[in-house]
């Protein structure tokens, strides 16, 4: 036999009081005595009462849902960051609907649609390697839909930002490199359009001016989609060259593994010959061999940040108060290994 449903109802007449009351009592309503509130609990344990969650939200009409875009789900980083944002959603009572854009903007504007038909309450996202225009996030704006975008953004619509400083962690491992003695300098960088990929750039150009060093456009390659295997292409590339670098720092540690396989099937010797730096600090940063240099950025606060303003910035709307934009850089730190 299906199991009947438990209501307010049900457990009011049980005790004799109205709905309105048992109501108030689970809210913990200060004008309910603390008589009244421990026998209507109590009741509603024994009877395994649960609000329905569906009438919750027609009431509030809200879903209780945030809708996530991510470039890439099986990636150490993002990882992380998908840890912070679903532990801070859960504390603040939220359930989180994770979508994956695979770095594709129209696989990116394909899952906006899916998420603005499910009725999220809001958005966080990071956006793909290849987006150059948000104008399938402004249906969002337009349907009064909070957004909070994370590492990956465009500060043209004005919603808040959660990034870490990737200019002053790319200054820091390419001022590691000169400090150490290197004086050509390769940069493996990443696509033209993403600000991060920018940043970075700008952080290496940064050490090398401070340095007096003179930036060499032969040791700059930029990568498409930043795999490995560019990585290794490029640093292939780099070591035919007349002088080739004694240093390569580059967009991320996928990148940078590839480099490293490069270098070693040359017969150079890492970092003797050539110092190899990466960023973001993935666990087979610590593990390769020789263990490589990177730059650590905060996935797991990162998720949490991103969510926290958004979920205030919803509760900020419902309450008709002014939101307050954010935008929010996060430390990096240079961790040192054999690799430089």
């Amino acid at each position: 036999m299906a199991k009947t449903t438990v209501t307010l109802k049900d457990i009011a007449q049980r005790l004799g009081l109205t709905i309105a009351t048992v109501s108030k009592a689970l809210k913990d309503y200060p004008d309910i005595s603390p008589l009244t509130k421990a026998n209507v609990r109590k009741l509603a344990d024994e009877m395994h009462y649960s609000p329905n969650a569906l009438a919750l939200k027609l009431r509030k009409r809200k879903t209780f849902v945030l809708g996530v875009i991510i470039p890439e789900i099986v990636h150490h980083f993002f990882s992380n960051v998908i840890s912070g944002i679903i532990d801070m959603a859960e504390e603040r009572g939220y359930n989180v609907l994770l979508t994956q854009s695979d770095e594709s903007m129209e696989r990116e504007i394909k899952e906006a649609k899916l998420l603005l038909s499910q009725r999220v309450d809001g958005l966080l996202i990071s956006l793909a390697n290849n987006t150059d225009t948000v104008d399938h996030l402004k249906e969002f704006q337009e349907m009064g839909v909070p957004i909070v975008m994370f590492d990956k953004v465009n500060g043209s619509m004005g919603t808040s930002l959660v990034q870490v400083d990737n200019r002053n962690g790319a200054f820091l491992a390419v001022k590691h490199l000169i400090e150490s003695g290197r004086r050509r300098i390769a940069h493996i960088r990443g696509p033209i359009v993403p600000q991060t990929a920018n940043e970075r750039h700008k952080g290496y150009c940064d050490a090398i001016e401070e340095a007096g060093l003179k930036t060499n456009l032969e040791y700059i390659r930029v990568c498409k989609d930043v795999t490995q295997q560019e990585g290794e292409e490029f640093t292939r590339q780099l070591l035919l060259l007349p002088e080739p670098p004694d240093a390569i720092f580059c967009i991320t540690d996928l990148v940078a593994i590839g480099a490293m396989k490069a270098i070693k099937d040359a017969g150079y010797r890492i970092p003797e010959d050539i110092a190899l730096v990466g960023f973001s600090d993935w666990n087979i940063a610590a593990v390769v061999s020789p263990a490589l240099t990177s730059v650590y950025q905060p996935g797991y606060e990162m998720g949490q940040q991103a969510t926290r303003i958004l979920v205030n910035e919803i509760e900020a709307k419902e309450a008709k108060l002014p939101v307050q934009r954010q935008s929010i850089v996060l430390k990096t730190e240079l961790k040192i290994r054999a690799s430089s």
